[in-house]
């Protein structure tokens, strides 16, 4: 089984205002806490439907949930497909062929076991093979990009997706190192990496290797396009008065789900002293928390990984 701490989990849950009778949508199932605490609260006729790509996420789920499978479906799909794959589920209600479920949670990033699991390739703490594919069916492996694209590409996302100050010297050190044999391992690469970051810049910041490592794992999951696309869905998803809870990890995450949150509040342009609104500015959402929610004290004491993460909430009107 998974060995997860769940991150913002009571927040998180309170956020989407559970009805015991309603349809609840686990969009990032990872190691099923977050679904555990949703299930715990429906009641006869409630319905959780969890997605996740990665197979040891619905194992692990069938083991944990067990009691209460009756309530569950599983999909193993990314959800950037959640609309299609509402669709595809018996018993969803819809309006205007756009299904309807009363609330819709995100938990991004990469989940801890994954981060764990040294021949993952997701961690620069393990010597393992350049994986880092949440889903193992794709084809398209940190490896691939290390050795096979472009250095400008390649500096690029690490400055994208990474925020790496370094990325061009990083990606020579790459490019260098590839010209004389393929670079196959994590411990290779993190090498490369602290060749093409001055010595000084290593001793801040954390560990030198995160934010490229941060960088290959979006790019080889397309996590950004993805988080985007499904929010778009989830909008469109929700019932009224249904909410959506996401929980981001690091400020590209939080930066898409907060402009997407804003696209669709109300906007009212009408001056001040109007009593009512006359423009029609109405928007679709209304947030439930102004500023997102972050972990206590007592989180990070058993959970230091949670650090930076934040959730925001916002409900369909």
């Amino acid at each position: 089984m998974f060995q997860h701490v769940t991150v913002l989990m009571e927040e998180a849950i309170d956020g989407l205002a559970v009805k015991p009778d309603g349809i609840y949508v686990d969009c990032t199932l990872g190691g099923a806490g977050h679904s555990s605490g949703i299930v715990s609260r429906l009641g006869v006729g409630g319905r959780l439907i969890a997605f996740d790509q990665d197979d040891w996420a619905h194992d692990n789920a069938r083991v944990r949930l067990a009691s209460s499978m009756d309530k569950v479906t599983l999909i193993k799909s990314n959800f950037r497909y959640l609309e299609q794959r509402l669709l595809e589920c018996e018993g969803v209600p819809q309006k205007d062929g756009v299904p309807q479920v009363d609330g819709i949670l995100f938990d991004l990033g990469v989940s801890s076991p994954q981060l764990d699991e040294a021949e993952r390739g997701f961690s620069y703490n393990h010597d393992a093979p350049l994986d880092m594919r949440m889903d193992r069916d794709i084809g398209l492996t940190a490896g691939d990009i290390v050795n096979t694209w472009d250095e400008r590409d390649i500096a690029r996302i690490l400055m994208e997706y990474g925020e790496e100050k370094f990325a061009r010297k990083i990606a020579r050190e790459i490019g260098a190192a590839r010209a004389k044999a393929l670079i196959e391992t994590t411990g290779e690469l993190v090498e490369l990496i602290k060749a093409g970051i001055p010595a000084a810049a290593r001793r801040t910041g954390g560990h030198p290797a995160k934010r490229t490592f941060q960088a290959l794992r979006i790019a080889v999951n397309d996590e950004l396009d993805a988080e985007e696309d499904a929010l778009e869905q989830a909008i469109r998803c929700l019932k009224p008065g249904g909410r959506a809870s996401v929980i981001t990890f690091h400020s590209l995450e939080d930066r898409i789900c907060k402009q997407t949150f804003a696209k669709y509040l109300e906007k009212c342009s009408c001056p001040p002293d109007f009593p009512l609104c006359v423009c029609g500015g109405k928007g679709t959402l209304k947030l439930v928390n102004r500023k997102p929610i972050v972990p206590s004290d007592e989180e990070l004491e058993v959970n230091p990984r949670a650090r930076s993460a934040k959730l925001r909430v916002a409900e369909k009107l």
